[in-house]
């Protein structure tokens, strides 16, 4: 209902089951992976109609003006630009299952072993690839022994998600190492933070307020709070990533970093506290503007969240804290961050 977690066979939602149903036979619609990837080969070539469109008419308009002369070699073949759009469009159709377009190409020829002419570049392909094929009653017999398909894929989550749906919705129970006990919200909380450093930190150490899951967290429930899909956004350099409605329907619309802010006057009461600060806020302008460079390229606005940090609490026993009161101590500022490019931002 709310894309949490993901497939560990699967990029996004668990649909290992349907593609080697699909990969057998024994299911005859797409998956959303070979509906992507057929999205992917018709974008592609409306794009290469589109530019050979735009090419064909600024030759017309230059052979209108007089500047350019038709000759041999405009007449004779495609060009070396459409030739290498073409090869790039066989490569997506095979790789997303289509049968790529069949080259014709000239060549010196050599006999094969049995008598037959191989062209000098099928013989390269030849020699590179290996292919392996079954005769159709081996498929068919092997469709027939496979009717039941154990489904070896699980759900996935992070600890972000895990804590949400254990306390912010109440829909997930999470035993402990033994599998006999339920852990409460409070001991859920408590371990999770403990393993936000590596090498996990000592149960009986009192957490800091600036450990990475409350400062993930805190962030995480504010959005979900706000209606946003909140996903990972390890693969952008980012720490999260917002979708509207969910990564099925759209692409993300914002991706997150998340930076502590220390604007409480405890830590700046003493110089070591002091220190300790400034140790920890080593970010550069061009770490910044990286992040922001990746975020422009892939079309999606940078939000730094700053999360402000609450003083360390003083209660000596993390199973009994209030979770409420303690995500009430803490802050979250939003900062837009907008990449200006000159020739775009002209007026």
């Amino acid at each position: 209902m709310g894309f949490f977690g993901k497939g560990s066979l699967s990029r996004s939602e668990p649909s290992w089951l349907e593609r080697e149903k699909k990969r057998r036979g024994l299911m005859g619609e797409n998956t959303s992976e070979e509906v992507t990837g057929m999205r992917r080969v018709e974008r592609r070539e409306f794009k290469l109609e589109r530019a050979r469109k735009e090419k064909e008419a600024i030759a017309e308009q230059l052979r209108a003006e007089g500047k350019l002369v038709d000759g041999p070699a405009t007449d004779k073949g495609p060009s070396a630009l459409d030739d290498a759009s073409s090869r790039s469009l066989n490569e997506e159709k095979s790789a997303s299952g289509s049968p790529p377009a069949q080259e014709q190409r000239t060549g010196s020829t050599t006999p094969a072993g049995n008598g037959s002419l191989v062209n000098d570049s099928e013989k390269t392909v030849m020699n590179r690839t290996k292919s392996v094929r079954f005769a159709p009653m081996v498929e068919v017999a092997e469709v027939k022994d496979s009717t039941e398909i154990e489904d070896e894929e699980h759900l996935q989550l992070s600890s972000e998600d895990a804590f949400f749906l254990a306390y912010g919705l109440g829909v997930l129970e999470v035993y402990d190492d033994t599998r006999n006990t339920i852990l409460k919200p409070q001991s859920l909380l408590a371990l999770l933070r403990q393993h936000s450093y590596f090498p996990p930190q000592d149960p009986s150490a009192m957490p800091e307020p600036d450990d990475r899951f409350m400062i993930s967290y805190v962030a995480y429930h504010h959005f979900r709070s706000l209606g946003w899909v909140v996903r990972s956004g390890v693969k952008f350099g980012v720490d999260l990533l917002l979708y509207n409605r969910g990564p099925v329907f759209s692409h993300a619309e914002f991706a997150i970093n998340l930076l502590p802010s220390y604007s409480h006057p405890y830590w700046k009461e003493t110089e070591e506290r002091r220190k300790q600060v400034a140790a920890k806020l080593n970010h550069t302008w061009w770490w910044l503007h990286c992040i922001n460079r990746v975020q422009a390229q892939v079309k999606k606005s940078l939000i730094l969240c700053f999360v402000e940090i609450p003083p360390p609490s003083t209660e000596n026993k993390p199973d009994e804290q209030d979770i409420g009161e303690l995500l009430k101590s803490y802050e979250v500022r939003e900062l837009a961050v907008k990449r200006w490019v000159p020739n775009r931002s002209r007026d």
